[in-house]
């Protein structure tokens, strides 16, 4: 295929489930501590997983120790607590930094489209 009509053939494998995430994130900020904080955790947690798979398939290994961690944090097996008011304004915005990074790496990690 001709790259100069169409410019490069680049897939952005990272940007659906970094949009999901990020929705989940957001969700789970009228949910923290309720009935589907558990299941939330699993998603975001599952979605950390597969963005960072992604980010190894791009060779972005930067991507990789952040969304490590991301998964980590809100993994549904050794949940971190956040019952004091002051963990509560920390996971707020752990919440809104994490969807923002989701967001950022599904537009940034590309690989070039297989013809």
């Amino acid at each position: 295929m001709d790259d100069t009509r169409y410019g490069p053939n680049f897939q952005r494998n990272a940007l659906a489930p970094g949009i999901i995430a990020a929705l989940a994130l957001v969700a789970a900020q009228l949910w923290l501590a309720g009935a589907w904080d558990e299941v939330l955790r699993y998603v975001i947690a599952i979605l950390a997983l597969i963005v960072a798979w992604f980010a190894i398939q791009a060779r972005h290994w930067w991507w990789v120790p952040v969304f490590g961690a991301i998964a980590v944090i809100w993994n549904p097996v050794v949940p971190f607590e956040w019952s004091t008011p002051g963990q509560v304004a920390f996971w707020f915005w752990a919440h809104l930094v994490a969807a923002v990074l989701f967001v950022a790496a599904g537009f940034l990690i590309k690989t070039r489209a297989e013809e």
